[in-house]
């Protein structure tokens, strides 16, 4: 997030990893509550979609890491939920299926996720759904991608993948993005936390280490199937 909120609770106040939302998860929220040096405008783009995502940051219990997003590509606010206010949530897979409306469907990234969605892979063997503004648009249904944006998606890999078939769920996201005349960008959820898929398509190749970003940071692993 460009900009975060100060956490509501003590800076000793215990740590809890709520297991009912995960990063890239979209949360309905029936209020945001108002935080002090707030951007202006935060409150017009909760308005447009009461929503926010989850993000990687460890919370006290009854709260919830969460992001803002305005309408610009800087407008994007780190802040905190109360989980009494969360009214459902959406994950990254739950919205694999879902169609943008007719006159949305031409746009690049989403003729990606069609693509991806529909022609056979070894992709549809892991769990996988879009994140970012795709994501964003097909969970609030509100205008969010352009023409020039890209399509991430979130991979879940919980069991360690071999090198054959990093490389060939790289291929299938650089074919799909080909036909589309887009970007592809795939991030990998491992025990770790989530790891680019081209880093680590690279750490098969012989790579050294590869940036794993958890809740508590990010941090150079030589195993993101190894948690510390």
């Amino acid at each position: 997030m460009r900009v975060c909120a100060a956490p509501p609770f003590a800076p000793d106040a215990p740590r809890a990893n709520d297991a009912r939302w995960r990063p890239h998860d979209l949360l309905r929220l029936a209020r945001l509550t108002a935080v002090e040096d707030e951007p202006v405008w935060v409150r017009a783009a909760f308005a447009r979609a009461p929503f926010a995502v989850v993000r990687r940051a460890q919370a006290a219990s009854g709260f919830v890491a969460a992001g803002i997003r305005g309408t610009a590509r800087a407008e994007r606010f780190g802040t905190w939920i109360n989980d009494q206010d969360i009214e459902s949530s959406m994950s990254p897979e739950s919205l694999a299926a879902a169609v943008p409306s007719p006159g949305r469907v031409s746009l690049a990234a989403f003729v990606a996720l069609a693509s991806l969605r529909e022609t056979p892979s070894l992709l549809h063997d892991f769990i996988w759904g879009p994140t970012g503004s795709a994501g964003f648009e097909l969970a609030t249904q509100v205008p969010t991608l352009t023409g020039s944006s890209d399509l991430d998606v979130l991979i879940r890999m919980p069991q360690r993948s071999d090198a054959a078939t990093v490389h060939a769920l790289a291929a299938t996201l650089a074919r799909a993005a080909q036909r589309a005349g887009t970007r592809v960008d795939a991030q990998v959820e491992t025990p770790a936390g989530g790891v680019a898929l081209a880093e680590l398509a690279q750490l098969a190749q012989g790579k050294a280490h590869v940036l794993a970003r958890a809740s508590d940071g990010a941090r150079l692993v030589a195993d993101p199937w190894q948690t510390s």
